[in-house]
């Protein structure tokens, strides 16, 4: 996991803690602290040593998971913080 200590810092500085790890120790499962308010679930994120990637999953107003995964940790804290909100998430996944 230590190549992915970027991606672990960004989810972290975005409000999110670990939550779960692998037996085998190749992913690491994030929650969000406060959960989206319109479907009361917590976003949750998955660091995945093997393809070196962070996938985000969320509920949109549907009841629909979705998901988007990031290589880059600039990548992540800026959708995080521009797209991620769930306020947002809801809006662009009615969109669909």
């Amino acid at each position: 996991m230590v190549e992915l200590q970027p991606l672990q810092s960004a989810a972290r500085e975005c409000g999110f803690v670990v939550a779960d790890e692998s037996k085998d120790c190749t992913v690491l499962w994030f929650r969000k602290t406060v959960p989206d308010p319109s479907t009361g679930t917590h976003q949750r994120l998955c660091l995945d040593s093997v393809t070196k990637s962070a996938t985000v999953f969320w509920t949109n107003a549907r009841g629909l998971t979705e998901s988007k995964t990031f290589r880059s940790a600039s990548e992540l804290r800026e959708w995080l913080s521009t797209v991620a909100p769930p306020d947002k998430l809801n809006k662009v996944a009615t969109r669909s």
